[in-house]
């Protein structure tokens, strides 16, 4: 007799026979959907499509609208580019996955580049994803994953796999070439039909893909040169010093030599920000207000005292304001599409009186300086302020980059900051770090220190602060007059020590375990750095604790 299942999806029961894989029955549902079928959830854990079922269960299927869907579906673009352009270009041809730039990724080949080139990789493409190739997933023993990748000269896949612990590791294989990737895969590469490409220079390129933050869609590329020219500089910082990856970080930490790799990176960090600080200085004349802003956990606070520093240094006297101060008052807080108070729009700021004052005070006149009290939702005035000469306002707000404030203001008298953790560090050639997970990490650390959050209610409301730098942060970095990197080269190691603990917290039945699982996972191919040799004016300590700044 043969057993069957009771399988829930979308609130509706089907019986299947036990042992039916989730490939064999995902298409009775892929009419429900925009765009391929490519993960599901059963009872809440994240599967592969060829995962079997072998119990009674609820099954959700998942597209690249969702971040895991969307994670699935850009690996699947990776590992199809890869094997694109070794079928062109011989088994020696190979990309490095570098980092995110405008919503595609920016990857460099080992090979010059050309725009014919690039269009023929993308032909060859488009026709591997006509054919729907299997995406195998394969089982093997670590050491001879590890001595595969040697044998193929990837020695830093090799030595990734070396500080994963497990006796047997999942390596993805699509026609002739294996892979390792720490996120979950589609099946086959028919269900990663959306994607583009565009050239940038003689080995670099562009992939393009829908995103959640986008309604899905892959948009018009636009060149972010502060965001690139900033990425780049760390680039090549990191491959002067031999840290361009985690398999090299651990090196340095196995060697025990990481204290001077710390020492090393915080005297660049404070280089760097001195360098704007004289920047500004050399402009003393003409601009007086400095704007910052950032995505959230970009270190903002840290970076505005310490720059505040350097600018005393030139015989300038900062003086502090920040944007949450100009609130409107609570009644008249915009609500959002869930008719919760929306302070992260614009309207939620009360743009005329800010704007009054900050030109107000530039005339030389005395002003009382609003405090937003949370309260009661209202404006209290204790302050008064007024610049002197040699006094510069510094101005951080999630909208201090937004050309629609202080439009009354000439923009020679500003200079505008966008700051942001730009992790220079791959995980290997085809497994990058997004800068986002580098911020998540430390937001995740700094709300339990200091406001006492769970994980999971950091999880919880992360989507929605994504959501809000996509609308008011992103689109104006290229206001900027500078793109300042916030992240220091050995901060995930450090970040691992003080959050691995608290991911493990996060139960199996809580909807945030399978992101709290696959940040563990992350954080696993990296070896612990303790924090004492970090000093107190760095970044990092903004969220781990210890600041000269914050206590």
């Amino acid at each position: 007799m043969i057993e069957t299942l009771e399988i829930t999806i979308n609130n509706k029961k089907y019986n299947y026979s036990k042992d039916i894989t989730l490939q064999e029955i995902y298409m009775e549902h892929q009419g429900e959907f925009r765009f391929p079928i490519i993960l599901a959830k059963v009872n809440n854990r994240l599967k592969e499509l060829s995962a079997t079922l072998t119990e009674s269960a609820t099954v959700e299927f998942i597209d690249l609208t969702t971040s895991e869907g969307n994670r699935a579906h850009l690996n699947g673009l990776i590992f199809i580019l890869q094997y694109a352009v070794k079928k062109l270009f011989g088994k020696n041809s190979d990309i490095l996955v570098q980092h995110s730039l405008d919503k595609g990724l920016y990857i460099d080949t080992n090979f010059k580049l050309s725009e014919e080139k690039l269009l023929k990789i993308k032909e060859v493409m488009i026709d591997i994803i006509t054919k729907d190739l299997p995406i195998t997933k394969v089982t093997i023993d670590r050491i001879e994953a590890i001595n595969y990748f040697k044998e193929i000269g990837d020695f830093t896949k090799a030595g990734v796999l070396r500080y994963n612990t497990n006796n047997y590791i999942t390596l993805y294989r699509l026609g002739n070439i294996y892979n390792y990737f720490y996120n979950l895969m589609p099946t086959s590469t028919g269900k990663v039909k959306d994607f583009d490409l565009t050239y940038i220079k003689d080995n670099g390129f562009v992939l393009r893909f829908p995103t959640v933050y986008i309604n899905n869609k892959i948009q018009k590329y636009k060149h972010h040169p502060h965001m690139f020219e900033a990425f780049a500089e760390n680039k090549e910082w990191a491959k002067i010093i031999g840290v361009r990856n985690s398999v090299e970080l651990n090196k340095v930490v196995s060697t025990g030599k990481i204290n001077d790799l710390i020492k090393i990176d915080e005297t660049l960090q404070s280089n760097s920000l001195l360098s704007v600080a004289k920047e500004i200085n050399a402009k003393k004349n003409k601009v007086k207000i400095v704007l910052i802003a950032g995505p959230s956990s970009s270190g903002k606070t840290t970076t505005s005292r310490k720059l505040c520093m350097y600018l005393k240094s030139f015989g300038l006297e900062p003086k502090t304001i920040g944007m949450d101060d100009y609130f409107v008052e609570k009644e008249e807080t915009p609500l959002d599409e869930n008719n919760n108070p929306d302070f992260e729009c614009l309207e939620a700021v009360d743009l005329k009186l800010f704007d009054k004052q900050m030109a107000n005070l530039l005339s030389g006149k005395n002003v009382k300086i609003p405090t937003y009290n949370f309260s009661t939702g209202k404006k209290e005035y204790h302050n008064e302020m007024q610049l002197e000469e040699k006094d510069i306002l510094i101005i951080e707000g999630i909208h201090a980059l937004d050309n629609k404030i202080l439009t009354n203001i000439d923009r020679s008298k500003k200079f505008k900051i966008y700051i942001s953790p730009l992790t220079e560090l791959n995980l290997d050639d085809q497994n990058r770090i997004p800068t986002t997970d580098n911020r998540l990490l430390r937001r995740i650390v700094r709300d339990n220190r200091t406001r006492n959050y769970s994980v999971e209610k950091t999880l919880k409301q992360w989507p929605s602060v994504r959501l809000g730098e996509e609308k008011y942060i992103f689109p104006f970095q290229d206001e900027s007059d500078v793109t300042i990197n916030s992240a220091a080269i050995y901060e995930i190691g450090v970040l691992k020590t003080y959050v691995e603990p608290l991911l493990y917290s996060v139960e199996s039945t809580s909807p945030y375990y399978e992101e709290a699982k696959r940040l563990i996972n992350f954080l696993r191919l990296f070896l612990p750095i303790p924090a004492d040799a970090i000093p107190q004016d760095a970044v990092i300590r903004e969220f781990i604790g210890g600041s000269y700044f914050h206590e």
